[in-house]
């Protein structure tokens, strides 16, 4: 902490400085990169290409509907509204930030995922043949969960950086994934089928930790924006529900055909309303009055989506579904009560929308449940053919023990989290440098800094509407008053 304490000063020290980066010149040098980097390693996948006429004879494939396709692409549009709308909306509860949480959330989604398919493409889909990666559904899939872990970092930076800084973290947000899923994912060989880990802890934590490193302690100049207001909430709510209702498909999303996606829909549909039940009445116990609070019901109903990812595709178990839901509704409802104003003021982490409480907390259960799971799995249960295909036991991994899975769960755990904060750490202290035009403190949570911004309703003077009798009335009035002085008048 000492050393991140002197290179903040350093920073501080730095801010007269007159190099920025501007956004049209990132946006359009990033996405000429893109576009380079498309065109030389980028190509269509066997499904996707025109030669799929010929692989369908080669492999005796009799229908067009055998291609992956038509079983993964309602999944991907599911996942798509979610990253595009749900979390877009989610962040709109600010009263003057909305523009900024829905805009920015969109820029950094539609650059992320361009960049995601090429990272994710080196490790998982690069033909060594051509030195191509080839890309289908399943690659649009996991590029939108790769910007999920970037979006849910954004929402603990909210209304504090620039969108400069949104695109550096981004970049980084993006490599960093790439990399602990695949020492999570094939070198580990843990199993996380809706990224309780891989997702949610670290996109937490990275998020988290960058706020540590950017931490304002003149934030409070701001306050007054820091709140909602009756419609702001409203319509975050709108992305509670499009989040929650299409939770399952997210957790199901890329899990093998048949009995596991099934499963992982069924337990995340549960897990979900366990948890609705839970946040409502933590919420009515722990506020004055016994009212409810909205920004528990916008964040901590969506808790057991998180919690339930990593073990959606296991024996969980109905039951199993509900005591995780339950779990995470007190945990994350609790967490925004008392957990929230505690490491703001004493381990210096603003959170602005309590991210550590529906995606950190939530993720390491997720992690935890998950290993759990694994490790009390047995053939007795699962049978033979069903552990094999659950736990991917064939290679290099055929001889290994429910027991010892288990462990390399509990493994890839401790690697999200180790990639979450040291990555986290590292690119805080690069948003830190002085050169990307972040807002001044009482400038923060405040669209007009980077948006243009109509005026205010209340702003406009009123105009009284009156009913069609007091309308004519009111004509009549003018009528008279306007009639000259009486004709006898003389």
């Amino acid at each position: 902490m000492g050393a991140a304490q002197s290179f903040r000063d350093m920073c501080d020290r730095t801010k007269n400085t007159n190099v920025r980066f501007s956004l049209p010149a990132v946006c359009v040098v990033w996405q000429t990169a893109m576009i380079i980097l498309f065109g030389v390693f980028i190509r269509y996948n066997e499904e996707s290409d025109p030669h799929w006429v010929e692989h369908k004879k080669l492999k005796n494939i009799s229908s067009d509907i055998e291609n992956d396709f038509y079983f993964r692409y309602p999944s991907f549009q599911d996942v798509h509204v979610m990253i595009f709308v749900g979390f877009g909306f989610l962040m709109t509860f600010l009263k003057r930030y909305s523009f900024g949480g829905v805009g920015f959330n969109f820029l950094i989604a539609a650059f992320g995922l361009q960049w995601a398919l090429l990272m994710q493409g080196w490790f998982h889909s690069l033909d060594y043949t051509d030195g191509k990666i080839k890309i289908g559904i399943e690659n649009l899939i996991n590029a939108d969960f790769c910007v999920a872990g970037c979006l849910i970092a954004y929402g603990a930076l909210l209304g504090k950086v620039s969108p400069v800084q949104l695109m550096v973290l981004t970049l980084f947000g993006i490599t960093l994934f790439a990399v602990e899923e695949y020492i999570i994912l094939n070198l580990i060989h843990a199993r996380d089928a809706g990224g309780s880990m891989v997702i949610h802890t670290f996109g937490a934590y990275y998020g988290l930790s960058i706020s540590w490193m950017l931490y304002r302690p003149n934030l409070d100049q701001s306050s007054r924006l820091q709140g909602s207001v009756y419609h702001s909430d409203v319509f975050a709510t709108i992305g509670t529900l499009f989040l929650w209702m299409f939770w399952p498909s997210f957790n199901s999303a890329i899990t093998d055909h048949g009995d596991g996606q099934h499963r992982a829909v069924i337990n995340t549909y549960l897990a979900l309303a366990s948890t609705v039940l839970t946040t409502v009445a933590m919420s009515s116990l722990f506020q004055k009055h016994g009212k409810l609070d909205m920004v528990h019901v916008q964040n901590s109903t969506l808790a057991g989506g998180v919690a339930v990812g990593t073990a959606a595709e296991f024996m969980l178990m109905p039951y199993g579904s509900l005591i995780v839901g339950f779990c995470c509704g007190v945990i994350s409802t609790l967490g925004y009560i008392y957990i929230s104003p505690f490491l703001e003021k004493y381990m210096k982490v603003q959170d602005t929308c309590g991210v550590h409480n529906l995606h950190a907390m939530p993720g390491v259960i997720g992690g935890i449940v998950g290993a759990i799971t694994a490790a009390a799995a047995s053939e007795s249960v699962y049978g033979h053919e069903g552990l094999v295909n659950t736990f991917d036991f064939e290679g290099a991994f055929e001889k290994m023990e429910p027991t010892t899975q288990g462990g390399h769960q509990a493994g890839g755990l401790c690697v999200a989290l180790i990639f979450g904060i040291g990555g986290g750490m590292i690119v805080g202290a690069i948003l830190r440098l002085p050169i990307w035009g972040d807002p001044a403190d009482d400038n923060c949570f405040d669209d007009e800094t980077y948006w243009e911004v109509p005026e205010d309703e209340e702003s406009i003077p009123s105009v009284l509407q009156y009913n069609n009798h007091m309308r004519n009335k009111d004509i009549a009035d003018t009528n008279f008053s306007m009639e000259p002085y009486p004709r006898t008048r003389s």
